[in-house]
C-alpha cells in the first residue's frame, strides 16, 4: 500500500503558485499541465487548499495566489489540507477484524498501536519543521543551476 499522491500534488501546486510571476495567472489548466494530472484533480486540490486558508482562487480565469506568508505555511499545513485521514486522524488504518482467538490477532493493537502513532508523530513533526518558503527556495536553486 502506498500513501496517496495528494500531498505531493498539492506541494507541487503551491510551489508553482508561489513562484509564478505576479503578472501571470495560475489556472487549473496551467497547474494540471505541470503536475501531469487531470484538471479536475487540480480543482479539487485547490478547493481543499482554499478551505484550509492557504490560497485564494478567483473564479473563471482569475487565477490563484497564496494568501499567507510562505514562512508561515508548513508542509504539515499542506498535508493536513489535502490528506483525508478520516475521523480517527490516523495515518495507518487497521484491518477491521483481527482474530481474537489467535494470539497475534488478539494482541496486534497492543503490539503496533504505539509504534504506528510514533511513526506518524515523527513524520508530522518533520513536515511541521519545513516551511513552504524552504521548499520554494530549494526549487529556485534547482532552476538557477
Amino acid at each position: 500500500m502506498q500513501i496517496s499522491s495528494r500531498f505531493t500534488i498539492a506541494t507541487h501546486m503551491m510551489i508553482i503558485i508561489a513562484m509564478q510571476d505576479t503578472d501571470s495567472k495560475v489556472t487549473s489548466d496551467f497547474l494540471a499541465a505541470s503536475v501531469g494530472v487531470n484538471p479536475v484533480i487540480i480543482r479539487k486540490t485547490l478547493s481543499q487548499l482554499k478551505k484550509a486558508g492557504l490560497i485564494s482562487v478567483a473564479r473563471g480565469t482569475g487565477g490563484t495566489e497564496i494568501i499567507k506568508d510562505l514562512q508561515d505555511i508548513s508542509l504539515l499545513d499542506v498535508y493536513q489540507a489535502v490528506e483525508c485521514l478520516g475521523k480517527s486522524g490516523k495515518l495507518f488504518s487497521f484491518h477491521d477484524n483481527p482474530n481474537p482467538n489467535c494470539p497475534i490477532g488478539a494482541n496486534i493493537h497492543a503490539v503496533l498501536d504505539q509504534k504506528l502513532f510514533d511513526v506518524q508523530a515523527a513524520m508530522e513533526n518533520q513536515l511541521r519543521q519545513t516551511s513552504l518558503a524552504q521548499v520554494v527556495a530549494d526549487a529556485q536553486n534547482k532552476l538557477s543551476k
